[in-house]
């Protein structure tokens, strides 16, 4: 049986090799399909592993409150918003919540000596910098005891104290918020945006912060926000932008969002505010994922059949180059099963020579999209700066199993398509096909 096969394999890659454009042709068809297969996926999962890792990073625990603006038509005053009402209810009432977090944000300008930044004053607890996975450069966050008196101690993001204090140690200094100096106590590290998930969750970026005590804020600073530019004048009474609650247990987040969902609507008859669960929002992009991985696998596959429908018009062309060889052949006592055998056998070879080298390029599918992303930054770097931060850093992530899925499905496309040229072959007429020019 095995020499038998080896004659057959022997056999195909001298038929091929007689028409070496017309194999290179066929092969690079199936090359294409395969490749894309790997591309597609690898293109598709780095999206999709992108987007969920946003979503994570907001925390799988957490449910996040936040304030928004009422619609014109619907509001026309000047409170609105989470209240210190919501916060005392659900720390109070919700036995699944492990920490509730208050968040008071405000844009504020920052001063020390000539050097003065835009950025955002929050007011938060101790608790604020694990939950938003912050990290201390130098010095330390405030305390419990910081809170319970009410200092005036600050903590300065990344690029709020390397803009204000480009050299040296900004611990132990002082920086003026508004009418009021404040003592400098630490410095956080570099923070990377988070990005906004869809229209749930705006981007952040944590760097042009300073934090505070949130009942320092309510003491010092108030509720009221208040706009003053020309033409523009807007006054704003909110006493919290956000309550991040994180649950105990994993298994008790999304029963307990129902309960903050009814809690929150009983005390407000506007819509002034947004609920977001990272959790929710993960088990819908791992659906979108499935589909968006079927669909990218279906356009693929659309090339492989292609690729087969080429296999196929090359073997049905061989087929009729070679009607008198098979006529010999048949003449000589080979059978029909011999003659599909060969035909077969040359389709999968084409089919499978494709696919390994579908599969090799397909494999190089990281490094050249980073080359690309490279040489279009540097071509055209407005566009790439226009383009959307999951679609600008994307990085294609290889899917293990779209590998022998491509080569496999390869495969089926070669015997399948050439099937119909091996069997047209061997009920080809001895006879007839001897006296073929």
């Amino acid at each position: 049986m095995i020499p038998r096969l080896s004659r057959t394999l022997l056999l195909a890659f001298r038929s091929l090799l007689l028409h070496p454009l017309r194999t290179t042709l066929t092969v690079l068809g199936i090359l294409i399909g395969v490749a894309s297969v790997v591309w597609l996926l690898a293109i598709g999962e780095g999206i999709s592993r992108a987007s969920q890792e946003q979503i994570a990073s907001l925390g799988a625990r957490n449910i996040i409150v936040r304030t928004v603006k009422p619609a014109s038509d619907e509001f026309e005053g000047e409170i609105y918003g989470l209240t210190r009402k919501d916060f005392l209810l659900l720390s109070s009432t919700v036995p699944t919540l492990e920490r509730v977090l208050p968040i008071r944000e405000i844009p504020e300008e920052f001063r020390y000596r000539t050097r003065k930044l835009e950025g955002r004053l929050v007011g938060c607890t101790p608790d604020y910098a694990e939950s938003m996975r912050l990290k201390l450069a130098g010095g330390r966050f405030f305390s419990d005891g910081d809170m319970r008196e009410e200092r005036n101690y600050c903590v300065l993001g990344a690029e709020t104290a390397a803009k204000l204090f480009p050299v040296g140690d900004p611990v132990g200094e002082k920086i003026l918020i508004g009418d009021e100096w404040y003592d400098v106590i630490g410095f956080m590290r570099d923070r990377a945006p988070s990005a906004g998930v869809g229209g749930s969750f705006a981007a952040e970026d944590y760097n042009r912060d300073v934090y505070i005590p949130i009942r320092t804020l309510w003491r010092r600073v108030g509720d009221m926000y208040v706009i003053t530019k020309p033409g523009q004048f807007q006054r704003d009474i909110i006493e919290l932008n956000q309550i991040t609650l994180t649950v105990a247990d994993t298994a008790d987040v999304l029963p307990t969002a129902d309960v903050v969902r009814d809690s929150i609507a009983r005390n407000h008859t506007l819509s002034d505010y947004r609920i977001t669960v990272p959790m929710e929002l993960l088990e819908q992009a791992n659906t979108t994922r499935l589909l968006f991985i079927i669909f990218l696998g279906l356009i693929a596959a659309i090339s492989l059949v292609v690729g087969g429908i080429g296999i196929m018009n090359i073997m049905l062309a061989t087929v009729t180059e070679r009607t008198r060889e098979i006529g010999i052949r048949r003449a000589l006592g080979a059978k029909r099963r011999d003659i599909v055998e060969q035909f077969l056998m040359e389709s999968t070879v084409l089919s499978i020579a494709g696919g390994i080298l579908g599969v090799g390029i397909g494999l190089l599918c990281p490094a050249a999209v980073s080359l690309l992303r490279a040489a279009f930054t540097a071509r055209f770097p407005e566009m790439q700066n226009a383009l959307p931060e999951l679609i600008r850093n994307v990085t294609p992530i290889i899917v293990p199993w779209s590998i022998p899925v491509a080569l496999g499905i390869a495969v089926v496309v070669g015997v399948v398509f050439g099937v119909y040229p091996a069997m047209r072959a061997a009920k080809l007429d001895p006879i007839v096909a001897l006296r073929h020019e």
